[in-house]
Formats: structure tokens, sequence, C-alpha cells
């Protein structure tokens, strides 16, 4: 129904702001690491929005970027997951964080979210990583960190080549990811160190 809001931010709170345009006030809830990068109260901003109704009330949940909406949805979409939790995941992971948690099938990470529990985070894991592909989050990342394009292609190229070696591709991401800074090496470092840690 909404799809976006540009207004003025009229007040912040802990969960939501309000944002005020054309002298209405919508009070809009976000993720806590979102409401930090929004802006200040008298800052002009532009919010996605997914309207949630419920029978009796109609809520608005904002977004600061398309991708931690999309997100949104594809988690609200897993039985047992509501927005409230959602929103808590979003608030400790960014959305390219939280789908390399679930294509490493990191449950221990998601759960970490406020109201979210081991098995609705093995949950989210089971119903979501077919949906998720490695070379979006990839390219997700990318655009948003254009100097880590190649790194990011890099670690790609590792992943497939550890999957062709046999290893499943959460164990490729988990062993590439836990290398830490990777820029500067070639695949073929990437994968003898990737294969240390395997």
């Amino acid at each position: 129904m909404y799809s976006y809001f540009i207004g003025t931010i009229a007040d912040i709170e802990s969960d939501r702001i309000i944002i005020e345009t054309n002298n209405i006030g919508y009070e809009i809830f976000l993720a806590e690491r979102e409401i930090e990068e929004l802006g200040v109260v008298g800052d002009e901003v532009k919010v996605f929005t997914y309207l949630y109704v419920r029978e009796d009330a109609l809520i608005l949940y904002g977004f600061c970027s398309k991708e931690s909406f999309k997100m949104f949805k594809l988690l609200i979409s897993v039985n047992g997951i509501g927005p409230k939790a959602a929103l808590a995941i979003l608030s400790i992971l960014t959305p390219y964080d939280l789908q390399f948690a679930i294509l490493s099938e990191d449950a221990k990470t998601i759960s970490k979210a406020q109201g979210v529990g081991t098995k609705s985070a093995q949950r989210a894991i089971m119903e979501l990583k077919d949906k998720i592909s490695l070379e979006e989050a990839f390219e997700e990342k990318s655009n948003a960190h254009s100097a880590q394009s190649e790194n990011n292609s890099a670690k790609a190229q590792a992943i497939a080549a550890l999957e062709s070696l046999g290893f499943s591709k959460s164990q490729a991401l988990k062993a590439i990811n836990s290398l830490g800074d990777i820029s500067g090496y070639d695949i073929e470092m990437i994968i003898k160190l990737a294969l240390k840690e395997l």
C-alpha cells in the first residue's frame, strides 16, 4: 500500500521514528541499527515501508535500503518469525551479513537477536537458504562497497572451487569467512588457507 515515505524526521525513539509529510506524522518502526544510520530530528529522509495489518492495528515498518526491506520480507515469510523478530535480527545484522549467516548455516549468530531462539534461527536458515543466492549476496555487498568488488569475486571463485572439491557451500563459506581480511590474496592463496580451516 505504501512503498516509501519522504519527509522530515519529527521525533526519534529507540525503536521508531515519526516522519512528517504534508502535515501528517507517520509512526514507523525500524531496526535499531537503521535508526542510528537515518539521521537526526529535522533531517529529510526517504524510508521504504511495509504495512503490517493485524485485527487491532495497522503498523508501518521502515527500512533505509531496499536490501533491508527485501530481507525483512523474507524473514517474515518464515513460520514463527514475525515483524518484531525480523527487526531484531536486522538490528544486529546488515542485510548481507544476514545473507551470509543464512548461507553458512550460522544459527548461533542469528539467534543473538532479541526474541529469536535457536530453533527459529534454524528454521529461518532451512526455509531461506534456497531463496538466497551467494552471487547476489556478493553483488549486493560489492554494490555497497564498490572497492571490495574484486575481493568478492575472488571469494566467489574460491567457494566454487571448494564446492568442486566436494565441500558444501556452507562449509566453504564458513572456512573463507573465518580467514578475515583476504584483500590482496589471489584465489589460490584463499583456497589453500580455506583448506587448512576445513
